[in-house]
């Protein structure tokens, strides 16, 4: 039917036009060009209407995206005559194999050193790197020489000086303390080592409380008859976090400060378990340093034994303070009010607001987490280079061969370091990809407590984050449940990065949800991302869920306080 339609419509078309040619006149000039419109006419009909319209088909290319560029700029730039076209494909190819093959090469070697790096997680001190021939991992930390130079820092040297706080960290302090300024040490005990960042880039205060903790908490002479103290558990009640047994132990620091009281922790449920061995088994020892020193808690249990000692108060238990006292009770007043000028910076519902609520135990929590956290141990520090290499270790191992290619050294050499890099970078944090955004995820039964929201506001957040820092790309993602980790395929612009555990569905409780997992998982990877989120560059998260307020007071005692802090929560100050 369509190919007669057109037919027919195209007799009709010549009838009329040859009317209009016999109107136009006999003359030859004229027959001439008539017949060449009619011509011309007839073609432009057939092709525009007759003929069915031409279809493009879109297929998708079976070359790669290189060979696929190099075959562009050859229709660019190169003539088809023959032998010199097929030539010019053929040397378009193999340079497209050559590729090919590079990249499969470089693979191989990626996954060759993580695999190297992978049998150094648990033996990453300087002697097994030297006998290993993979270059050295950037994103592991040397969790024995860290945890040698942190007890010195820690302790009393032999002779009862103070320790070596230095305005250097690190190696660097430790070795040129003893040739320069030994004389001089006493003044410099207002940098304590583990405070990062300038006293503006801190809550108010922050080293000076730190130091008078510490001195508090390490008399040069714990057998002095005079000392008390004060012997507590960890919290363990069911249903009671980590996040709440650290605010219930900052207030037992806070009882004991005010009574002039050392305080000694002692058994701590979720450390008692088999990857804390020895002393550590059930005590904060296995994830870090402890609260005082061995001579000082060695005391504190021999007076226990004592019946005069709890006669004369010479040592007290959790069970001698209610619950109000431990957990609202007055913050220590020796250093003033600080907090009363204490800025937040914390972003609710687009402002920055100017007060929290209960800003005093808002300022002690976070000096208390601070100090009881100040150092990991070797085994927190190998949980963290575990977590880090699973994370990163591909994107370190790249960027590793790609610093090296050019710069092979010699067969036959060994390289030793040099005095800048055992002494003055010694101290630099591990290699982690930046800028990072930390952001915790808190749903599930928290909903009795607070308003939760959804996940695509947790990264409306990101995203007014990406727009003042373009380059933010990372985000570290700690949350228990499992439909959060499933919705970070919807944002396929971010790097996610998180733990690989399982993770709940449904409204389970949190303490369910740890039962199932173990006692030491349960505690070792809150512990990876609490610490993970204190190094990030930032981060968002619920400012009514405890986890997300201590996270935010190491930051603010960590150097982080210019970095914000972006909460979901709009009917919550704390």
């Amino acid at each position: 039917m369509e190919g007669n339609n057109g037919h027919s419509s195209s007799k009709s078309l010549e009838r009329v036009l040859s009317r209009k040619a016999m109107q136009a006149g006999s003359s030859a000039p004229c027959k001439i060009w008539v017949t060449g419109f009619l011509c011309g006419v007839c073609i432009m009909y057939l092709f525009g209407v007759a003929l069915p319209p031409l279809r493009v088909t879109q297929n998708r290319s079976v070359y790669t995206p290189l060979r696929r560029a190099i075959l562009w700029n050859f229709t660019l730039t190169e003539h088809y005559d023959g032998a010199a076209a097929t030539d010019a494909l053929a040397s378009a190819q193999e340079k497209v194999d050559e590729q090919n093959r590079n990249e499969n090469t470089t693979e191989a070697r990626i996954v060759q050193l993580y695999n190297a790096w992978s049998t150094l997680l648990n033996t990453t001190s300087d002697e097994v790197l030297k006998r290993s021939e993979a270059p050295p991992p950037p994103h592991l930390d040397d969790c024995r020489l860290n945890v040698e130079r942190n007890k010195r820092l820690d302790s009393y040297g032999d002779n009862g000086t103070f320790p070596q706080w230095t305005l250097w960290k690190g190696s660097l302090g430790l070795e040129l303390l003893n040739q320069k300024y030994s004389e001089n040490g006493d003044q410099y005990r207002q940098y304590p080592p583990w405070i990062v960042g300038s006293d503006e880039e801190n809550y108010p205060l922050t080293r000076l409380v730190q130091r008078d903790i510490w001195m508090h908490q390490h008399p040069t002479n714990c057998s002095n008859p005079s000392l008390r103290f004060l012997v507590a558990d960890w919290e363990r009640l069911p249903g009671f976090g980590i996040g709440a047994q650290l605010a219930g132990m900052a207030g037992l620091l806070a009882i004991a400060i005010k009574e002039k009281r050392i305080l000694v922790t002692k058994y701590y449920n979720r450390a008692d378990h088999n990857g804390c061995h020895g002393a550590s088994r059930a005590s904060w020892s296995c994830y870090f340093f402890v609260e005082t020193s061995s001579d000082c808690r060695k005391r504190a249990f021999e007076l226990m034994q004592s019946k005069a000692s709890w006669a004369e108060g010479s040592v007290k238990v959790k069970e001698n303070y209610t619950s109000k006292q431990i957990w609202v009770g007055r913050i220590p007043r020796m250093w003033g009010e600080p907090w009363k000028y204490l800025q937040p910076t914390t972003e609710i519902n687009g402002r920055l607001i100017t007060n929290h609520r209960k800003m005093d135990r808002r300022w002690w929590i976070a000096q208390a987490t601070r100090y009881l956290m100040r150092y990991p141990t070797e085994y927190m520090c190998g949980l963290l280079n575990a977590a880090r290499h699973s994370a990163f270790g591909l994107e370190a191992a790249k960027l590793v061969l790609e610093s090296i290619q050019n710069n092979k050294p010699k067969v036959g050499t060994t390289r030793t370091k040099s005095d800048i890099e055992r002494l003055v970078w010694s101290d630099h944090k591990p290699y982690i990809p930046r800028p990072l955004l930390s952001m915790h995820v808190r749903m599930g039964d928290k909903a009795c407590e607070m308003a939760v929201v959804g996940f695509e506001e947790y990264m409306e957040l990101a995203a007014n984050l990406r727009r003042r820092f373009p380059s933010l790309r990372n985000i570290w993602l700690s949350t228990e449940m499992q439909a959060i980790i499933d919705k970070t395929k919807l944002y396929p612009d971010w790097n996610f990065y998180f733990t690989n555990v399982p993770r709940q569905g449904g409204n389970m409780t949190m303490a369910l949800y740890e039962a199932s997992l173990g006692r030491e998982t349960s505690t070792n990877y809150p512990l990876v991302n609490f610490m993970m989120a204190t190094e990030a560059d930032f981060f968002v998260g619920a400012l009514g869920s405890t986890w997300c307020y201590l996270i935010d007071g190491m930051r603010n005692t960590g150097g982080k306080v210019m970095s914000g802090y972006l909460s979901v929560n709009k009917d919550r100050f704390w």
